[in-house]
């Protein structure tokens, strides 16, 4: 199983970023996905998930409102944009597949599957 991240990059504050997760060597089509994100000096934290079919999404607090999660059900990927980014908006961030959601936020221990982090450096 592979979860491609892709779409990292340098990008001004108060930009935007448009990254991708392509998953390969199984179907992710009932779970749900999500993306976390790992600061420098930081543990790693839930940034946005979406259920099997995107009827549902859930945002940490610190990006409602500017983050939005979607996914193509058919080709397998999950996309995150990002607008109005902030310095403190830069960390890897990292495809989660198959995150077990409950009433709590979720914890890298809630992902079954992980990809390679792509790197989202905000400057001031």
């Amino acid at each position: 199983v592979q979860l491609q991240a892709s779409g990292g990059g340098l990008v001004q504050a108060g930009g935007s970023l448009r990254l991708s997760c392509a998953a390969s060597g199984r179907p992710f089509s009932r779970d749900t996905m999500g993306w976390f994100r790992q600061a420098p000096g930081k543990e790693r934290e839930f940034v946005a998930g979406i259920n099997w079919n995107g009827s549902r999404t859930y945002y940490a607090d610190s990006v409602k409102g500017r983050f939005t999660i979607s996914r193509d059900v058919a080709a397998n990927t999950v996309y995150l944009q990002m607008t109005s980014l902030k310095p403190e908006d830069t960390a890897v961030y990292y495809c989660a597949g198959d995150l077990e959601m409950s009433i709590f936020t979720p914890t890298p221990a809630s992902v079954n599957y992980w990809g390679k982090g792509t790197l989202v450096t905000v400057s001031s």
